[in-house]
């Protein structure tokens, strides 16, 4: 089964506990992340998408991010972020 998070538009500091508790709740299963409607990524949301990549990794689930629009995949690589880690994340082999 695979579970999905919309992310919110604004992923700012106030978005970021509700977010936390989304992919809290998502762990131990695939996980699909819409970035359709981000509009602002703030600093302390990268963290939590950048940790759940890894704790997904980590777990030997997939996570896959689909849809990211300009705005994240922009505010993403402005934090020197990789890009790549926007593009399907499969499980390990």
């Amino acid at each position: 089964m695979t579970a999905t998070v919309v992310l919110a538009p604004v992923l700012d500091l106030r978005a970021a506990e509700p977010l936390k508790g989304e992919l809290v709740a998502a762990r131990g299963q695939a996980l699909t992340l819409d970035g359709s409607a981000v509009e602002r990524l703030g600093g302390l949301c990268l963290q939590l998408l950048l940790s759940a990549i890894r704790t997904w990794r980590a777990d030997g689930q997939a996570l896959t991010f689909v849809n990211a629009s300009e705005a994240l995949t922009t505010q993403w690589s402005a934090f020197g972020a990789s890009p790549s880690d926007l593009s399907a994340q499969d499980a390990p082999q």
